[in-house]
């Protein structure tokens, strides 16, 4: 998010403070039994059709949670919270987030410890009004988006998997030799939410999809990246993509993407150009799209892992989400670098 994002962010947040009730509230109060555990046959999806006959799973869908990603350590085996539990999760997260407060303590802290050193922290760049990570767990009040493995985390690295992202972050901790040094969400390329797969993040949580009869429209709101995902059978292609290669079919109410040659890494932290991704698309209620994926990516993870993302429906508007215009912050970090190179306090090619 930079500066020519204001207008539309505010837009959007206005939007989105006449909404909240609505939204939020729905998350909240959604089935108590996790999707999985109703299952995806007929019986369990939403009966709409396109006029063509396939489930209709068009629409605006917003993916914005406090759930994270793996499940918090200090909830040990609980895979589901309670009504109570979850309410109290909501609060601390929220607190925890915010950008006003935590800006507070640190000012703070610096007076009372002199000489202290501020942590990098990125959600002070902005103050709290312009995040919108949202305020409820999912419907399902799952502890994590991570439904397999069990134990709600990613499963263990490989030494592959370990040794590249060791390199990657020695890359990130040295000033930048070029472009290439920097993350693919920074570099305007792929939205740090978009994936694919799609995860929540920081703010533009929302995704729609438009359906023909031989093929549908994945499009992200943010970086407004569009992945059109052919359903005549047709075999993947075999160009690499920064977004993959995808392919999709019906198994009853459920939409099945696979995607393949990836070009490299997708923002999903970790990923390889050798992921296999398996996405599923069901819509399990008017307002409700059960978003669930599969990674299987031998040179990261010892085995595949799957999560679990409720989307809910909305009825605001998709926004352009604006990134390669006025990229100064590309600008400034390599100007940067190349000054410390050239004052001889840092050489990044020694690193």
């Amino acid at each position: 998010m930079r500066a020519r994002d204001l207008p539309t962010l505010f837009t959007r947040k206005a939007s989105t403070m006449i909404a909240i009730v609505s939204l939020t509230a729905g998350t909240a109060g959604q089935g108590q039994t996790p999707p999985s555990e109703r299952g995806r046959g007929a019986g369990s999806a939403y009966s709409a059709k396109t006029p063509w006959g396939h489930p209709d799973l068009q629409g605006i869908w917003d993916f914005r949670t406090v759930t994270p990603m793996e499940r918090p350590v200090e909830l040990g085996d609980k895979a589901v919270l309670s009504a109570q539990e979850a309410e109290e999760f909501e609060r601390r997260a929220v607190a925890s987030r915010n950008a006003d407060q935590k800006r507070g303590n640190q000012v703070t802290a610096r007076r009372q410890v002199n000489g202290t050193t501020e942590t990098e922290d990125l959600s002070l760049a902005y103050n709290d009004f312009w995040w919108d990570r949202g305020t409820k767990v999912v419907g399902t009040r799952r502890t994590s988006l991570i439904v397999d493995p069990p134990n709600g985390w990613f499963p263990a690295l490989t030494p592959a998997g370990e040794k590249r992202l060791s390199a990657e972050d020695a890359v990130r901790e040295r000033p930048s030799i070029g472009p290439e040094d920097r993350p693919v969400g920074e570099r305007c390329i792929l939205g740090f939410n978009s994936g694919p797969p799609m995860t929540p993040n920081a703010y533009n949580m929302n995704v729609q999809l438009l359906q023909t009869a031989d093929s549908i429209v994945i499009l992200n709101e943010m970086v407004h990246n569009a992945r059109i995902v052919p359903l005549d059978g047709r075999p993947h292609g075999g160009i690499r993509q920064w977004v993959g290669d995808s392919r999709g079919r019906w198994e009853g109410s459920t939409l099945v993407v696979d995607t393949t040659n990836f070009y490299q890494g997708t923002s999903l932290r970790g990923s390889s150009p050798s992921m296999r991704l398996t996405e599923r698309f069901t819509r399990v209620g008017a307002d409700v799209l059960l978003y669930e994926f599969t990674v299987n990516d031998p040179t990261t993870w010892t085995k595949p892992w799957t999560a679990q993302l409720p989307m809910r429906k909305t009825e605001l508007p998709m926004y352009e989400y604006a990134c390669h215009e006025g990229n100064y912050g590309m600008t400034g970090i390599l100007s940067g670098a190349r000054a410390l190179e050239k004052s001889g306090r840092e050489s990044p090619t020694s690193k």
